[in-house]
């Protein structure tokens, strides 16, 4: 057993789920930047449920962790969720076209920022009791680190910033793409590994 409540194949199979709906979003972004709509949208949708599933697979995994350190487990958990809150916002948002896209992507931005504070705290976890490969765990925690470079957009939400121009040529544009990276790439990877690691146990 992974977890005190559920079966590793259990959440094998979310974690996968998990990293399958990132990469559809990952290959939706790809064909609206080559073909154009209705490939935008089906990015946003695909977003907004690797949001819900992370929920999901937050709220299975938080009973092992939470008996090895309460408080800091606590914190994540509600980071997560605040997290994956925010990301569907930002789907909806630019789902609905009561935003501009850039907008909507700091929202995303932000929440996928907090998932990667839940992430790195896991593996930290993972780390001290060794309940997942070595290699695993390092990649969980690179992938964590870039995720978390979105918590820069926070200030642009806040501001209400819809115009990709403005920050164009600062740092600031450059390390929100960077934090894409980690959510359309490096996150949906990691999940489809352990994914893969649990159900071969």
């Amino acid at each position: 057993m992974f977890t005190n409540n559920f079966s590793s194949v259990t959440i094998g199979w979310v974690v996968i789920a998990t990293g399958i709906a990132g990469l559809l979003g990952l290959t939706f972004i790809i064909l609206f930047f080559t073909v154009g709509q209705p490939f935008g949208t089906l990015n946003d949708i695909c977003i907004g449920l690797t949001a819900i599933l992370s929920v999901v697979l937050v709220w299975m995994l938080y009973p092992k962790y939470y008996v090895q350190s309460p408080l800091l487990s606590q914190v994540t958990f509600v980071i997560a969720m605040f997290g994956a809150l925010l990301v569907m916002v930002g789907s909806a948002l630019a789902i609905s076209g009561l935003k501009g896209w850039f907008l909507s992507g700091l929202y995303m931005a932000a929440g996928n920022a907090m998932i990667g504070l839940w992430l790195l705290g896991l593996n930290y976890f993972a780390m001290r009791d060794n309940s997942l490969p070595h290699s695993l765990v390092i990649f969980g925690l690179i992938s964590g680190v870039i995720l978390a470079l979105g918590l820069v957009t926070i200030p642009g939400i806040f501001r209400g910033i819809d115009n990709s121009q403005e920050h164009e040529l600062s740092i600031f544009n450059y390390i929100w793409w960077a934090s894409s990276l980690g959510w359309l790439v490096l996150y949906p990877i990691w999940c489809i590994l352990l994914g893969r690691f649990l159900l071969l146990k």
